[in-house]
């Protein structure tokens, strides 16, 4: 199954030798015979394939490829083919599969610095971000590695492309199950059932509109925690165990007016949702936008009645989506080989990321600033750290 491994380098005229990286190759379709044909064998060489040890389904072959974009088809049982599953594009042979091989680091350098004799030196653009800063406390005192903004923008391009032209249905697990709560339920009972069913978020069903009109998240949880915290006293344990989720809503309705000195003013927000056909990148867009954890995927007739509730999307579920695309051809997104802390996503410490203060506690923290943390930093947990910044534990909403 593996063919001849090449070293690359230099050879004894100081010539640089291409390096030759290890490519897998699979074919997870089955077949009675398979065979692998690309730009890297000038489509003029099939290489046969092997089934994977203990697979009657999945063919195999590793072939050393060089650094640049590759395309390359599926020969199987003597039909030409093209795994859809996999980063494709139109070639010069119709549908062709594609990778693309990030040029090695070291060949960039021994190129710049060896300069040819007899020709003058030239300072080469290659277009680099330097980072800001360097991780500091003692963590990793190096440098950042430097991305090429080529590299930047390629990845960013497949995928916006790979957003784009996938959809919402995609999203959807091949089987499961989704509760949904009536708004007339008990507060403290839906609750407990998202406690028993390990749920952090259940879509709410209004029986008299016939119609979906909002979530009960974890965010809510922690609200009506604080409230009871502030006004416990007033509420008897009936009115507790009676307080409905449509009441929760109207109460936490009038808190955000409050809160934000707009009186009676404040509008009533919509159900941000989603249809099955709507591509990724909209159903991405409304969780950013909206600064939602998930957005329900519901497809409804066309005259908007009978709605039915599909599946909950999440930044996650987008992600995984992305990853199961590209997982076989990885090198095709280049930002992926770089270190996290290049590009700093997300929350972090003051030198790193400048946008917001990183949230953390301490150990005897009390649980109403752990709870006021979590909302008013608009993070999904908070590190527990001791005096010395090392990570203790983790305080999350789920």
């Amino acid at each position: 199954m593996f063919d001849s491994v090449q070293d690359g380098g230099h050879d004894s005229s100081g010539v640089l030798v291409p390096v030759l990286i290890p490519w897998l190759f699979e074919w997870r379709y089955g077949g009675r015979s398979v065979s692998l044909c690309g730009s890297f064998t000038r489509w003029s060489e099939s290489i046969p394939m092997s089934l994977a040890e203990g697979r009657d389904d999945v063919f195999q072959v590793v072939w050393n490829l060089t650094s640049g974009h590759h395309e390359y088809k599926f020969c199987v049982d003597g039909q030409w083919r093209y795994d859809e599953n996999q980063p494709f594009a139109e070639g010069a042979c119709g549908l062709v599969n594609t990778i693309i091989i990030a040029r090695e680091p070291d060949m960039i350098n021994s190129t710049s610095s060896s300069p040819t004799p007899g020709r003058s030196n030239m300072d080469v653009d290659y277009d680099i971000i330097t980072p800001a800063v360097s991780l500091s406390h003692g963590t990793l005192q190096e440098a950042i590695p430097m991305i090429s903004s080529v590299d930047l923008e390629v990845s960013r391009h497949r995928v916006a492309n790979f957003l784009s032209t996938h959809t919402a249905y995609e999203l959807l697990p091949d089987s499961g199950k989704i509760i949904t709560l009536d708004i007339n339920l008990p507060v403290k009972q839906a609750f407990d059932i998202l406690h028993e069913q390990g749920l952090s978020v259940a879509p709410l069903w209004d029986f008299c509109k016939s119609q979906f009109v909002g979530v009960l998240s974890a965010s809510d949880f922690i609200l009506i925690l604080k409230e009871l915290g502030n006004h416990g006293s007033n509420l008897t344990e009936e009115q507790l165990e009676k307080h409905t989720i449509a009441a929760w809503k109207e109460g936490k309705l009038h808190l955000t007016r409050t809160m934000d000195g707009n009186g009676g003013s404040f509008p009533r927000r919509q159900l941000i949702h989603a249809g099955p056909y709507d591509c990724m990148k909209d159903v991405a867009l409304k969780i950013l936008q909206n600064k939602v954890a998930t957005v329900p995927i519901i497809h409804s007739s066309r005259d908007g009645s009978f709605p039915q509730l599909l599946h909950l999307a999440s930044l996650s579920g987008i992600l995984k989506c992305i990853y199961r695309f590209f997982r076989h051809s990885l090198s095709s997104l280049p930002i992926l080989q770089q270190p996290i802390c290049s590009i700093p996503l997300g929350t972090w410490v003051p030198q790193i990321g400048e946008s917001k203060p990183f949230a953390m506690l301490r150990p005897n923290a009390s649980l109403s600033a752990a709870l006021t943390l979590l909302v008013q930093a608009g993070v999904s947990s908070i590190p527990i750290v001791d005096d010395n910044g090392s990570l203790l534990d983790m305080y999350s909403r789920r």
